[in-house]
């Protein structure tokens, strides 16, 4: 296998692994939400779990995310070449990054459980725009060259 195909296949993967990382989030999230809308104990330990699986998926994420970065930055030098397209990509990836943190850090590390739906629903703003700037950046990418 040469170095370009194995690239393509770690920028890719790494791609659909951070992927279904949201996926699994906004699953568990959508499993756990009446219990964490609902009784205090029940939000405890609901809450508990969710601060496990958060730790957890963070992890995989990250390394997901590194690899993209990495995998992507080696592609452009070494077979693509700095073209517009890879400006566009890298800048579509810098803004989901910083959309997601900055309503993470603003919204979604201020909720307390229980909460009510109304402010649960925070969780689904967030999954809004990771999917949106998903759809954007597979968009640019497949249609849009």
């Amino acid at each position: 296998m040469d170095f370009h195909a194995l690239l393509r296949l770690v920028h890719i993967t790494a791609f659909a692994a951070w992927f279904g990382t949201i996926f699994a989030s906004f699953f568990l999230l959508k499993t756990l939400e009446p219990g964490m809308t609902g009784e205090e104990k029940q939000a405890r330990d609901y809450r508990g779990l969710l601060m496990r699986f958060i730790k957890l998926e963070t992890k995989v994420a990250d390394v997901a995310v590194i690899s993209v970065i990495v995998s992507g930055l080696f592609l452009a030098h070494f077979y693509q070449g700095w073209t517009p397209w890879v400006f566009t990509k890298i800048t579509l990836l810098i803004l989901q990054i910083a959309l997601t943190m900055g309503y993470i850090v603003k919204v979604i590390q201020r909720i307390t459980y229980p909460c009510d739906a109304l402010t649960y629903r925070s969780w689904y703003r967030l999954f809004s725009i990771s999917f949106t700037m998903f759809g954007i950046v597979l968009a640019v990418t497949f249609f849009f060259r």
